[in-house]
């Protein structure tokens, strides 16, 4: 092809795309076209054969395609974990699409008005970017060394009609409250992916209902943990009788429903894995690897003091021993156990029922931390981070902060009426 005809040819595109996406594919004629072309009409018909397929030329010559398999090869290199290497690719790509929402309108509206010859040149170029994604979804999965009863090309298929779908969705309609927002759509559409798909390293039988759906193997157990958050009055309950049986108490509870760290992680906990001023305060869990863990100031609507003086800081400075733990037994001469804590909890507690008519359980404050922060606008990935749990056992939290959004904003709803 001369550069003389390359050169009318982007000019028909580069047209086409901003009068298909000011006014839409229907209201666009190929005299319009050719007229900001400033080519003759005839010139189109030759290049394109009509406007359909100079609408097919302008879809499978754009970014979103162009670009796509250059993106995906870099991404795949890049991403840190399959969580996401899924999210950047369903962020770019939505994106991309709403560059041109007038443009996906008109497709969806008016792809049955297409010659077939378009709508299988439409499909091919669909197939092309579906071929993009599955290599990219193969890399990523070799690298993690996951495991799928689908085929990638199959999974890419999957993606891409959500995303698509959802693209429509967001384009064609307003106020559909399916989703609160395109993050929450995101971080739903990977955990589909990764949680509600996803089977252990067993495969399904053939006669299994589950061997119906794509699996992702990640190596990890999938939990089933009922997730059973505690009232904001049965914790502030748990917080006073705790204040008034002493500091260490008060500040074993804090950081119970503070940091939402487990028994097992607080005996292991050591003076110098504190670290607090002004801005913040954080406690350094001792794994493999480590991390770091914030103790909240605020606690289901309730300050407890600051960052440089609350119960923990408080319990610390009483102190007049030479320990390294964090905290100590009744005797204060050794590290506490986790049977000592366990019993605290079950004196503290003794009495409070929970809305389901039970004593509440230790794990009850890790749960209620969680979905706490969850509510609070924490993502899954960073709530995976900072707790260490994989984000396949923290979508039963998820799940719970939503309930629980939803529930206030019922009552919300209920108070203006």
């Amino acid at each position: 092809m001369s550069a003389s005809t390359n050169s009318t040819r982007q000019r028909l595109i580069n047209a086409a795309i901003e009068l298909f996406t000011t006014q839409g594919v229907t209201e666009t004629t190929t005299r319009q076209i050719a007229e900001l072309a400033k080519v003759n009409e005839v010139t189109l018909f030759r290049q394109f054969g009509n406007k359909h397929g100079l609408l097919l030329a302008v879809i499978s010559e754009s970014a979103v395609f162009q670009e796509l398999g250059e993106s995906l090869r870099q991404q795949a290199n890049q991403a840190g974990s399959v969580y996401q290497a899924l999210k950047n690719y369903a962020s770019d790509r939505l994106q991309a699409l709403e560059k041109f929402p007038d443009l996906v309108r008109s497709v969806v509206g008016e792809a049955g008005n297409y010659p077939i010859e378009n709508r299988i040149a439409l499909g091919r170029s669909l197939n092309q970017a579906n071929r993009y994604v599955a290599e990219y979804l193969a890399t990523v999965m070799e690298r993690e060394q996951l495991h799928t009863h689908l085929p990638p090309q199959k999974l890419a298929s999957l993606l891409n009609s959500m995303l698509l779908g959802y693209a429509a969705i967001e384009f064609i309609s307003e106020f559909h409250e399916l989703w609160h927002d395109r993050d929450e759509f995101l971080e739903d559409l990977v955990a589909l992916f990764l949680n509600d798909v996803m089977l252990g390293d067993t495969p399904n039988t053939p006669d299994s209902p589950d061997s119906l759906v794509p699996t992702f193997s990640l190596g990890a157990k999938d939990s089933t943990e009922k997730v059973i958050d505690l009232p904001a009055k049965a914790v502030h309950s748990i917080l006073q009788r705790a204040k008034k049986s002493g500091l260490r108490d008060y500040a074993l509870m804090y950081v119970l429903f503070g940091a939402g760290l487990a028994p097992a992680e607080i005996v292991n906990l050591e003076r110098s894995h504190q670290i607090n001023d002004a801005n913040q305060h954080i406690l350094q869990v001792a794994q493999t690897p480590p991390r770091q863990v914030p103790v909240n100031q605020w606690i289901m609507g309730k300050r407890y003091g600051s960052y440089t003086r609350n119960p923990l800081t408080q319990w610390l400075k009483s102190r007049k021993d030479d320990c390294s733990a964090l905290f100590l037994n009744d005797d204060g001469a050794m590290p506490i156990s986790e049977a000592e804590i366990q019993e605290r909890w079950q004196i503290l507690t003794q009495g409070l029922l929970t809305p389901e008519g039970q004593q509440p359980v230790i794990q009850q404050a890790q749960h209620t931390w969680c979905v706490e922060m969850l509510i609070k606008g924490m993502s899954l990935e960073n709530m995976s981070i900072i707790t260490g749990m994989n984000i396949n056992k923290l979508q039963a939290y998820a799940r719970r902060a939503r309930e629980k959004s939803a529930l206030e904003q019922a009552i919300s709803l209920d108070r203006k009426s």
